[in-house]
């Protein structure tokens, strides 16, 4: 069943930080920067989610690992080559 739903894809945005003083970001200086698909994963037993962030190719570029207490870490997988 969980076949027949599509994963929702979102664009991504980049801004440039020193650019934009405040907390709102205004238009002319955001850019859309690609597009993602996000799958959250949770294991009911020990209540950790798994967010799984990945391109339009299905490649996984993100992958967010978040405590029930509230923290997170994040793993960033980079595939271009050096």
């Amino acid at each position: 069943m969980a076949d027949d739903f599509e994963e929702a894809i979102f664009n991504e945005f980049y801004f440039d930080h020193a650019i934009n003083k405040g907390t709102v970001v205004k238009s002319k200086f955001a850019k859309i920067s690609g597009k993602a698909k996000i799958t959250i994963e949770e294991d009911s037993q020990d209540g950790i989610k798994i967010i799984l962030k990945k391109d339009e190719k299905d490649a996984i570029k993100e992958i967010k690992f978040v405590c029930t207490c509230g923290q997170s870490k994040t793993v960033v997988l980079d595939y271009s080559d050096q």
